[in-house]
């Protein structure tokens, strides 16, 4: 006897979650990808979108290494943030939250509890390439890296350069906040990792008699409860922040001074 996909007795609307993450990533991810290929508008000011940060190489005034190097292929277009992007796209990638997020909505792995998947068989994460979910550790040490940088980007958001006598000055535009406010959602989202709660405490069977690591474990255990909504949050705030800096650039949005 076959089992129809999707079979179930539950009478909820099971189906709504796993839709709505469905529609919720693939539009970040395809707005993340058409915006990473512009290789344009994604500087204004002292503000840097947050997909193009670091800057490594470019044309902006925000580029560590001057403009677009010899090495890169000729066959391939360019844009500076094809160089970085593939590390904050890992660590999202093979986060714990979001596998079993896109699993659901994606792959259907299964749709949702007590509801039949379209598969015979389950391997987990134990075979190629779901295995390699296993670097998720390593990647959270470049978004470590990551989160330093982006905040940097913050304080020189606070830095506005006169265009008559190219003096800069300290001042706060809407801008800033929004940058500001996108590292503080970043940082929830990354010092909530799993990965981070066992580096600071997990790896101890006792954490009496650690009482620095015990309240780092507590921290990190405190924003891991609702990591969740730290990381749709923050996926949320990184995409608003470059449309926000895009508009900007294209004349379309004003960036309001507010000091």
């Amino acid at each position: 006897m076959t089992v129809r996909p999707g079979i179930t007795a539950r009478r909820d609307l099971w189906w709504l979650q796993p839709l709505l993450t469905f529609i919720g990533l693939g539009a970040f991810v395809v707005y993340s990808t058409w915006a990473a290929f512009q290789g344009d508008h994604y500087t204004y000011g002292p503000y840097l979108s947050p997909f193009y940060s670091p800057e490594l190489f470019g044309d902006s005034p925000h580029s560590w290494f001057g403009a677009q190097p010899g090495w890169w292929p000729h066959v391939l277009p360019w844009s500076p943030a094809l160089i970085i992007l593939w590390a904050p796209g890992g660590f999202r990638l093979t986060c714990y939250y979001y596998r079993g997020a896109y699993y659901k909505a994606f792959w259907a792995d299964p749709p949702s509890c007590t509801v039949v998947e379209p598969r015979r068989s389950y391997r987990g994460e134990n075979s190629f390439p779901l295995i390699i979910q296993n670097v998720h550790r390593y990647f959270l040490y470049l978004a470590m890296l990551f989160l330093v940088i982006l905040a940097s980007d913050v304080v020189k958001a606070f830095r506005f350069t006169d265009a008559l006598s190219g003096e800069a000055s300290f001042g706060i535009g809407v801008g800033t906040i929004v940058l500001a406010v996108n590292v503080v959602l970043l940082g929830g989202y990354a010092f909530g990792c799993h990965s981070l709660r066992h580096l600071v405490g997990g790896i101890r069977d006792q954490l009496a008699g650690a009482s620095i690591r015990r309240r780092s474990y507590d921290c990190v255990s405190c924003l891991n409860r609702r990591h969740m909504v730290w990381a749709w949050m923050s996926l949320f705030s990184v995409a608003f922040s470059d449309i926000y800096i895009r508009l900007c650039s294209m004349g379309i949005w004003t960036d309001w001074r507010i000091l």
